[in-house]
């Protein structure tokens, strides 16, 4: 393996999604690594344990997920990059220390590598059932965003966005793998560093006496910020707090605050949603999909199009924020939707709920331990043209 002085493995390679995400990590500048192992992400933290040390970074196994979340957000006031990485039941522990990344703005990854549930459920197998877990884990208001690979490749490609998007809109960012895009082995092509695009932290240069954590204005623009011991008098805070970061409890801040959370990522939904489409202009059915069941998907879809149907393909990359606006825009041409998940219903209520009132959503379940049976799929696609 050939590693650039910023210790980018550069060349093809032969790997997993759980390595390729790691060497996304390390592409896009993270230094920083907290978590505990759980299977099926273990093997990310093994590859961040090993190559770490090469390029400057440091991975510390805590104690358990909560402690692992909590490092993460501590790690990046310091100005690193950090990121953590769990499955099911991990996700669920970190879910408190999200809500304080959310609440504090603090740009970081966690990574989850889905399995079935719930409990301790499928520890090694796959599952794509905690895609409403990533949007609605923590409680109160707040947006998050979160990606969703379908190859070892994208797992290498969409970690690099994930860490633009966590610095771009200081947010935390969820990277939903699933165990079968986690344990794949396929080729991934690494470009060298300077191919690489990156979104640097912004970090505030003006007078110490001045600077405030926050800017609640629900833009794009948002605060710099600034690394703790580098002398700025600062305060960050879970507790509802005006643009100094000090608590302020009363319900005119709590609105500026949560409007301010909410909207600087609903406001800018159109520029963060990525999806792939194939053959939707004159589709009477869209087959809508992410991860393994995207790939999945496609051999039904092609069997229908042989078949003389009209199907499209609608691949989610970005899954939140959803892409409400092209549902939209779609449900006024075909008649169906099928959506394929490894769950009971998530993502395909997003979608039924977009296209209320224009046209059906066909849910193809699957309660997870393995992909679908593209027949299942093909019968959904058909019942949705008739």
């Amino acid at each position: 393996m050939k590693a650039d002085p910023l210790g980018v493995a550069t060349g093809s390679h032969y790997m997993d999604g759980d390595h390729a995400c790691a060497e996304g990590a390390i592409a896009a500048g993270c230094r920083y690594l907290a978590g505990y192992p759980i299977t099926p992400s273990t093997e990310v933290a093994e590859r961040i344990a090993v190559r770490f040390p090469k390029v400057g970074g440091m991975f510390i196994q805590m104690e358990d997920e909560l402690a692992s979340m909590a490092a993460v957000v501590g790690a990046t006031w310091t100005g690193v990059k950090a990121m953590t990485v769990t499955s099911g039941p991990g996700f669920s522990l970190m879910m408190e220390n999200i809500g304080l990344a959310a609440m504090m703005e603090t740009p970081c990854v966690v990574v989850n590598v889905q399995r079935g549930g719930p409990s301790t459920g499928l520890p090694t197998l796959a599952a794509q059932a905690d895609m409403m877990q990533a949007r609605w884990g923590s409680h109160g208001d707040y947006e998050i965003i979160a990606l969703s690979p379908n190859s070892p490749q994208e797992c290498f490609d969409l970690t690099i966005t994930a860490f633009n998007l966590a610095e771009q809109w200081r947010v935390p960012v969820m990277f939903m793998m699933d165990e079968c895009v986690g344990h794949m082995s396929e080729k991934v092509d690494i470009p060298a560093a300077d191919e690489i695009t990156l979104t640097a932290r912004k970090f505030y240069k003006g007078k110490k006496a001045n600077y405030k954590p926050y800017k609640f204005n629900g833009q794009a623009k948002l605060a710099p910020m600034v690394k703790a011991g580098d002398g700025y008098r600062i305060h960050v805070t879970g507790l509802t707090h005006d643009e100094r970061g000090y608590p302020l409890i009363d319900a005119e801040t709590q609105a500026r605050n949560v409007y301010h959370l909410v909207n600087k990522i609903r406001n800018n939904a159109e520029k963060i949603c990525l999806f792939e489409e194939d053959q939707v202009a004159d589709a009477e059915v869209v087959v809508i999909s992410y991860g393994i069941s995207s790939r999945v998907a496609l051999k039904a879809v092609e069997q229908a199009r042989e078949d003389g149907l009209k199907v499209g393909m609608l691949r989610l990359i970005v899954v939140w924020p959803f892409p409400e606006q092209r549902i939209k825009q779609l449900a006024k041409q075909v008649k169906s939707f099928v959506v394929p998940e490894i769950n009971l219903g998530q993502i395909s209520l997003e979608v039924e709920r977009n296209a209320a009132g224009q046209a059906q959503t066909i849910l193809v379940p699957h309660p997870g331990g393995w992909v679908h049976d593209p027949d299942d799929i093909l019968k959904a696609i058909k019942e949705g043209a008739a």
